[in-house]
């Protein structure tokens, strides 16, 4: 991967969908929880992708031990 392309400002929910890997449904549980910040241009739903890798680097980590 090309280090140096870069990433838009903000991502709309497809693009956080198609980059995370999550449904729609788990994106706005994490927006509800608290865990996941979306801002409003209008109508439509964007995550900065400050805020995106925020998100992610909060994760937890797996340790590959079953729950």
């Amino acid at each position: 991967m090309n280090a140096n392309i870069s990433r838009p400002a903000a991502n709309t929910v497809a693009e956080v969908l198609r980059r995370v890997g999550i449904s729609r449904t788990k994106f706005y549980q994490e927006i509800n929880a608290g865990r996941l910040k979306a801002r409003k241009i209008g109508s439509k739903t964007v995550v900065l992708e400050t805020d995106l890798r925020a998100y992610l680097d909060a994760l937890p980590s797996y340790d590959g031990r079953s729950e």
